[in-house]
């Protein structure tokens, strides 16, 4: 048996446990991977809502970053929730320090479930301009990848046919190797992924997967990243590790606790109801 692989998270915590780092560690468990953290931004909030953020300071988002990097290298990184400019920028500083060719898949969280904002106004162009041109992958859902191209389409619109693919090239411009549009917020559920270069290029390939609209989404998004990313770690392309995503981050949903709360129930992605039977 080879060594344990593992995979670095760089995230905001969720105190309710469905979403950011404690989605992401439990998305890489279920994928066979070693978890790590930097935590950027404590939030609290359950199933209702958000009712506070409170942003770490960037000094300690770098000190976590090395500590793991110096001692644990991560084999992929996934990047969530950044909040603010000045976090992003040391960010942006600490994914200067990976190992070179260490992938990076970025979530680019700006809204949670329950409708709060998490990426200030002045963090995006921070994203834009220092953060997604080191993505491997980047992967938004179309209200996001939306803002991120400045469409002038309202965020809660429907999907325009061939809008997807156009938003996906948008992105692509502005750096990332990848981007992956998941099927969300889009009228047909399945993921586009897009390539710059080799497998995935020109007009993409669309990822089915099927819509579970009784299940239970908090920490979806968070999922499917996560699980990309350690799917990178174990040494995936990054069209099977999209791939692999929209399976487990589906069946997560399917799966969703929807007991759990008063509000958006989280995802499941451990299942467990059989994990208490065994």
């Amino acid at each position: 048996m080879g060594a344990t692989p593992s995979a670095l998270t760089i995230a905001g915590s969720d105190s309710g446990g469905g979403a950011g780092i404690q989605a992401d560690l439990k998305a890489f468990a279920r994928c066979g991977v070693h978890g790590t953290s930097a935590i950027t931004a404590i939030t609290a909030q359950n199933t209702l809502g958000v009712s506070a953020i409170m942003a770490v300071e960037p000094a300690i988002v770098l000190a976590q970053v090395r500590a793991v990097i110096d001692d644990i290298p991560p084999g992929a990184v996934k990047v969530g929730m950044l909040g603010t400019a000045a976090v992003t920028a040391a960010v942006a500083s600490a994914l200067a320090e990976l190992a070179p060719g260490t992938p990076v898949v970025v979530d680019p969280v700006m809204v949670a479930e329950s409708g709060a904002s998490l990426l200030e106004e002045d963090a995006r162009a921070a994203l834009i301009e220092q953060i997604l041109p080191r993505a491997s992958v980047l992967t938004p859902n179309v209200a996001e990848a939306r803002v991120l191209v400045g469409s002038s389409a309202p965020a809660a619109a429907a999907e325009r046919e061939g809008e997807a693919l156009a938003l996906a090239r948008a992105l692509l411009a502005l750096g990332p190797r990848a981007v992956v549009i998941t099927g969300g917020h889009r009228g047909s559920a399945s993921d586009l992924f897009l390539a710059a270069a080799g497998e995935g290029a020109g007009d993409g390939v669309e990822i089915e997967g099927a819509r579970h609209a009784d299940g239970a989404a908090h920490g979806s998004g968070c999922t499917h990243s996560s699980v990309l990313a350690a799917q990178l770690a174990l040494g995936r392309s990054s069209l099977q590790a999209a791939r692999t995503a929209r399976e487990l981050a589906g069946a997560a949903v399917a799966a969703g606790l929807r007991d759990v709360g008063a509000g958006a129930g989280p995802v499941d992605v451990l299942g467990l109801p059989r994990l208490r039977e065994s």
